[in-house]
């Protein structure tokens, strides 16, 4: 008979909810691809004369959610006959599957239930990445035998990659977004936040305010590419889907490298270098124009500049209780920070569109992360540390202004005030000592003796108006009689005058 522990059930547990959450992430993997497939379908369904049957369309809906996770298609229905790869990755498309991995590692760890059982982080990271990657492999494998197969060079890389990156966050904010437990590190990673998004924003307004600037061009090249409205309305997916790689392009463009516009081309601030081979599309009508660059092109630095000084207030506000080392270090942090961001988003963001001159098209990765790390460095540094400098400084205590008397009336100021001498000292005040004259003959002697005017003071009932008057021109006030004193019960009464002593003293010997 098997005895089932306390341990036993802990361990089958955690192994139910290990499974859970790798079929957990298998569903997450099918419902993107539903969710793409069902748009390309309605697509083909609209469209008046479809190139290709249903299974054409399941084979474009599985090509495109392996290029929203950065795998590059390769195309083997070309003019010439010779395979030309497609590596430009809509960014819209990638929010989906991102999202609904991130989602499904999040409820893994906080499930409704707090008193079922939930594996660890690692557990949940590897369940949900695992039974996701199983179906992806199996979609890479049926892409194989469509007009868009895979790269499985690409596929190898980037769709693990992105898998744990969206699953790792989600694990992250089940256990409350911690952030490391030094100052410098959580400051850096804040502070490029800030930063990356300050800068993509700004990417996304310059795009947006140059596509406004070349609106006719653009609308020329939506309306000569699509003609039907089904075409219309897949186009405008299309460019929807596009527009933040339109914002990562030109934030690339105001860092300074630019992008590549096919082999030998390059835009920058500076001006337009090579012959571009542009394809008609209307995001791609928002280029500058060929030539030297002028103010409206400069004008795009100002992205990256405000960027940096973002990243160093962000920075130096976290940091200004420290040492001016450690914001300095965690500033450097930040730089690298956003520069590794850049890289990664300006890879995904450019690629190839074909072969020949349209091998590489949009930012060089390496070039636009090498820059924003220099941005960060030059402007975010010094930044932070002014930002630091000037939360640290002493305010000056400001002393209040006494307030002012009010204005007297005329009434007031004409009326006469009272002289001191007819009115006398004030209520409360200080009486002044009067002056000591010597009126003794013995001059000093009599005033110093011992019971002279100069030991008066010492008397506790010694009052100075008692013996000299406050005013010499005033005469003084005599001092009031004192009463007589009241007769004493043993004493006799006073005699008549007329009585002589004789009688006086015959007078106890006729008494009884």
């Amino acid at each position: 008979m098997t005895h089932l522990t306390e341990h036993s059930l802990v361990q089958g547990g955690r192994s139910a909810a290990f499974a859970t959450a790798c079929v957990r992430g298998g569903v997450a993997a099918g419902l993107g691809v539903g969710a793409l497939a069902v748009l390309v379908i309605v697509a083909w369904i609209s469209s008046p004369f479809p190139d290709s049957g249903a299974g054409g369309a399941l084979h474009l809906a599985a090509g495109l959610w392996l290029l929203a996770h950065g795998v590059e298609l390769v195309r083997t229905d070309t003019l010439g006959g010779l395979p030309a790869p497609l590596g430009i990755v809509p960014l819209l498309t990638t929010a989906l599957p991102v999202w609904l991995v991130f989602r499904t590692a999040r409820s893994t760890l906080d499930p409704a239930d707090e008193t079922g059982p939930r594996p660890s982080p690692a557990g949940a990271l590897g369940a949900v990445s695992g039974g996701y990657l199983l179906v992806a492999a199996v979609i890479v494998v049926y892409s194989e035998s469509g007009p868009l197969p895979a790269d499985l060079v690409t596929a190898g890389l980037w769709l693990p990659g992105v898998v744990l990156g969206a699953a790792g966050a989600g694990v992250w904010t089940a256990l409350g977004r911690p952030l490391p437990g030094r100052e410098e590190a959580a400051a850096a990673l804040r502070g490029a936040a800030a930063g990356l998004v300050t800068l993509l924003a700004g990417g996304a307004v310059l795009a947006g305010t140059a596509l406004v600037w070349h609106a006719g061009a653009a609308r020329a090249s939506y309306e000569g590419i699509a003609g039907e409205w089904s075409g219309r309305v897949a186009l405008a997916l299309l460019v929807l889907a596009l527009l933040p790689n339109a914002a990562v392009w030109a934030a690339a463009y105001g860092l300074g490298p630019g992008v590549v516009l096919g082999t030998g081309a390059l835009a920058t601030p500076l001006g337009l270098v090579g012959d571009p081979a542009v394809p008609s599309f209307p995001l791609l009508a928002a280029l500058p124009p060929e030539g030297r660059g002028g103010w409206p092109q400069w004008a795009a630095a100002a992205v990256p500049l405000v960027a940096a000084v973002v990243l160093g207030r962000s920075v130096g506000r976290a940091t200004g209780t420290g040492r001016s080392r450690e914001t300095a270090l965690a500033a450097l942090g930040a730089a690298w920070a956003s520069g590794a961001a850049v890289a990664v988003l300006a890879g995904a963001a450019g690629g190839p569109l074909g072969s020949g001159r349209l091998l590489a098209f949009g930012p060089v990765w390496w070039q636009a992360g090498a820059a924003a790390v220099l941005w960060g460095v030059a402007v975010g540094l010094p930044t932070a540390l002014a930002v630091r400098a000037w939360g640290r400084r002493v305010p000056r205590p400001k002393h209040p202004k006494p307030p002012k008397q009010p204005k007297q009336p005329k009434t007031a100021k004409a009326a006469k005030a009272p002289t001191p001498a007819a009115t006398g000292p004030a209520p409360g005040a200080a009486a002044p000592t009067p002056p000591v004259f010597d009126f003794s003959l013995n001059g000093l002697n009599g005033l110093n003796g011992p019971n002279g005017l100069a030991n008066l003071d010492d008397d506790e009932g010694y009052v100075p108006y008692d013996y000299l008057p406050a005013s010499w021109e005033t005469p003084p006030t005599p001092p009031a009689p004192r009463p007589a004193p009241a007769p004493r019960a043993d004493t006799e009464p006073p005699r008549p005058s007329g009585t002589t002593g004789a009688e006086r003293e015959a007078a106890p010997k006729d008494r009884p």
